[in-house]
């Protein structure tokens, strides 16, 4: 008997769903040994179990196409202040009363990194404008969950639209998951994303929270007083001068940029793509800059927690727009 279209029909869905849920094939052995093969300036390790499903990892590229960032106004640097630069910058080395410029959030298995590279960066301009007085961890969840314009929540969204969020309507503190710390905690936990350990397998099907616009039980103050605002929101010229001195001057900025299957590897070094199909969109923080091994650098600050990569953090080629990382960079200064 020949099989009827609704039978054919459940073999192409189920077919389709096992795809979804094996290992792709570049969380392999051979394809680590082939990254580590066809360069020297990186190497490439084990991040992510093999057994990681396909939706996990493209739920991690969360930053969507930005329309809105052409209308930004373009933020430039002066000629004498880009001459005066060093060749390595490390802003914990420059405001050391500022903490959270040595943290590494983790977004779960959620697409919400365009709004961790949103408000880690905003947290440390906080600290960064008071002179290190001024201690408050802006809340991602407050921004993923209440932001409505700024795309899909867990479904990804627009850095410019973040930012002109927290210009516009404020947001409140909020620690990471389970910490109880601030207003808004992080409500979505953190998953087995890499190798294994203790936390729970990850699996990429996390819905976007509900916007609460009370504070958790315990916080003193009400949520409306614990907003803090933008005062002005720009994007930086698209040239890593100007991106470098808006960083040394005023610290670290939100920049978003094309993943490629193989930066899922990174261990050590500075990246470059070298094998393997693009996968998405991916918003981070860019924090410094340097030097390493005659390649010049970006200093980044992911947000898959800190046993992923060089403790969280991972080194980017500069100067060359690689992988679009210099072409969407958004900042903007804190209102006090």
């Amino acid at each position: 008997m020949a099989p009827t279209c609704a039978t054919i029909l459940a073999l192409l869905c189920a077919l389709g769903a096992a795809a979804a849920t094996q290992a792709p094939h570049y969380l392999t052995d051979e394809f680590i040994n082939l990254i580590n093969s066809k360069q020297s300036s990186w190497q490439a390790g084990r991040n992510f179990p093999l057994s990681t499903p396909v939706k996990h990892i493209t739920t991690l590229m969360g930053a969507l196409p930005d329309k809105h960032f052409s209308k930004l106004q373009v933020r430039e640097h002066a000629a004498d202040v880009i001459a005066s630069l060093p060749d390595n910058f490390d802003p914990r080395d420059k405001w050391p009363n500022c903490p959270t410029l040595n943290e590494v959030r983790d977004q779960g298995s959620c697409g919400s990194c365009w709004a961790f590279g949103a408000v880690e960066a905003m947290t440390d301009r906080i600290c960064i404008y008071s002179n290190g007085t001024k201690h408050f961890h802006v809340s991602a969840e407050d921004l993923l969950t209440c932001c409505p314009i700024c795309g899909l929540g867990c479904g990804g969204g627009m850095p410019t639209l973040a930012w002109e969020y927290w210009k516009h309507f404020g947001l409140v503190s909020g620690g990471n998951y389970n910490s109880s710390q601030g207003c808004r905690p992080y409500a979505i936990p953190p998953c087995e994303h890499h190798v294994p350990g203790n936390r729970m397998p990850c699996s990429g099907d996390t819905h976007t929270p509900k916007c609460y616009r009370t504070c958790e039980d315990g916080y003193s103050v009400p949520y409306k007083k614990d907003k803090h605002y933008g005062k002005h929101v720009f994007s930086v010229r698209g040239e890593e001068d100007h991106i470098r001195a808006e960083i040394f001057q005023n610290g670290p900025v939100e920049g978003a940029f094309t993943v490629y299957a193989d930066l899922l590897n990174y261990k050590k070094g500075v990246y470059t793509h070298t094998s393997g199909d693009a996968l998405g969109g991916h918003a981070i923080k860019i924090l410094g800059w340097g030097v390493e091994g005659g390649q010049k650098y970006w200093l980044i600050a992911n947000s898959w927690n800190t046993d992923w990569g060089d403790n969280g953090f991972f080194k980017i080629l500069r100067g060359e727009d690689h992988c679009g990382i210099e072409s969407s960079v958004v900042a903007g200064e804190p209102l006090f």
